[in-house]
């Protein structure tokens, strides 16, 4: 566990933002930086068949130390961050014993992470906190997946007594633009299941995930001397703003919660003439998913036909889909990572995802995924913070799920 902190240190100054504008992969060339290090450490911990693609896909694995057959087990994290906060220059924060009290993260600047406002903060009264600075994200979604996916591999390479099968690991690129898997060799990668180490709090234990579409709504003007306008000129933005009026006001990701969907719009660029909406759509229901992205083409109907003119175009694109249906027919993989934080005395949170990981779309290309804590909260903005606690903690629990795995499938002769 020494080396699990100056690790994970290592890797949040590391800037790995993904660009959803790019079209290449990984996204971003920035990526590579610390993918070739995570190659290069794979090698050095003693990890098999450590590769890495032209897409920056890197795999490795530990060979099974047991005679008889047991399932090969898989574990993936993804490295790049989201694009929606720097991850530039990132100066993260060591707060040891945490006393409950605020957090100054930027004196000058006057940003304080406070209880008052994160009440999950309370939780780790008494540990270790890793924080931003105040002026970037950390980066612990998902480079505490990462660290903890590594160092749990070098505890196993150093500790052959405990029982396990083969292991398989991943880091993938651009998960935070929803490509993660979109590149992802599931037969190279020759694992029966795997977990995603990508959740937030310790105890997080996650198998169903939103429905995910992205829209991306075009609007156009006619521009005209304002003077002269009546009857003539066609505002964009204000097409642009009546389009936004008509979608639900309380269907938005800060009022939902649970398994409530939402439209979320967040960007959107505009002159007279020209203004383009971008927009994400989330709902774990298939049919209400369904009648969300209904709802987007009958609102730009209805502008074009008050308008007698298309001047608003809609654009939709399924991401992903819900996995439950993929992992309660395997269900038995669920309960043994639940088992697995039993024994180590955590809590287990079983609830669905309000979002989505790589799990997901494996989960549909044939590799059931589920999804584990890695311990962070306040993910992709200056507030996001990691107790090194539940970054320990879910070390843990990636080693008990391997030997869980080998000691039952040997008990019982189960086959994967």
């Amino acid at each position: 566990m020494e080396k699990l902190l100056p690790r994970f240190l290592d890797y949040v100054t590391i800037d790995t933002q993904s660009d959803p504008r790019s079209t290449t992969t990984p996204s971003t060339k920035k990526q590579l930086d610390l993918a070739k290090k995570l190659v290069f450490e794979s090698h050095q911990i003693g990890l098999q068949e450590v590769s890495i693609d032209k897409n920056g896909y890197i795999m490795a694995s530990l060979p099974s130390n047991q005679d008889k057959e047991v399932p090969t087990i898989g574990f993936i994290a993804h490295y790049d961050t989201t694009p929606d906060f720097t991850g530039r220059n990132v100066k993260p924060k060591i707060i040891e014993k945490y006393d409950g009290k605020d957090i100054v993260l930027n004196a000058t600047r006057n940003i304080i992470l406070s209880p008052e406002y994160f009440q999950d903060l309370l939780q780790y009264k008494g540990q270790t906190l890793i924080t931003t600075d105040g002026t970037t994200l950390l980066g612990a979604d998902d480079k505490a997946g990462v660290a903890e996916i590594i160092t749990a591999m070098e505890y196993l390479v150093q500790h052959p007594e405990i029982k396990h099968g083969k292991i398989c690991i991943a880091f993938t690129p651009d998960e935070e633009i929803g490509r993660g898997a979109h590149s992802f060799d599931v037969e190279k990668f020759g694992a029966d299941w795997a977990y995603t180490i990508d959740g937030s709090q310790i105890g997080e234990l996650e198998y169903e995930n939103f429905n995910a579409a992205g829209a991306k709504i075009s609007i156009t003007g006619k521009s005209v001397h304002p003077g002269y306008a009546k009857g003539k000129m066609v505002n964009s933005i204000v097409l642009a703003n009546q389009f936004l009026s008509l979608l639900p006001k309380r269907e938005t990701p800060e009022t939902t919660e649970d398994r409530e969907g939402f439209f979320h719009v967040h960007h959107m660029d505009g002159t007279l003439e020209k203004t383009e909406i971008t927009l994400i759509i989330r709902d774990h229901d298939a049919e209400q998913f369904q009648a969300r992205k209904e709802l987007l083409t009958a609102i730009a109907e209805k502008i074009n036909k008050e308008h007698q003119e298309d001047f608003v175009t809609l654009e939709i694109t399924d991401q992903y889909k819900n996995m439950r249906e993929m992992v309660e027919p395997v269900y038995h993989i669920v309960e043994i990572a639940e088992e697995a934080m039993l024994a180590l005395g955590i809590l287990p949170i079983i609830k669905p995802i309000r979002g989505g990981t790589d799990g997901s779309q494996l989960s549909f290309m044939g590799l059931p995924c589920p999804n584990i804590f890695a311990g962070g909260h306040n993910f992709h903005g200056k507030y996001e913070y990691v107790p090194l606690e539940s970054m320990q903690k879910a070390v843990k629990v990636i080693v008990k799920i391997c030997e869980l795995t080998a000691e039952k499938f040997i008990t019982n002769g189960q086959s994967s």
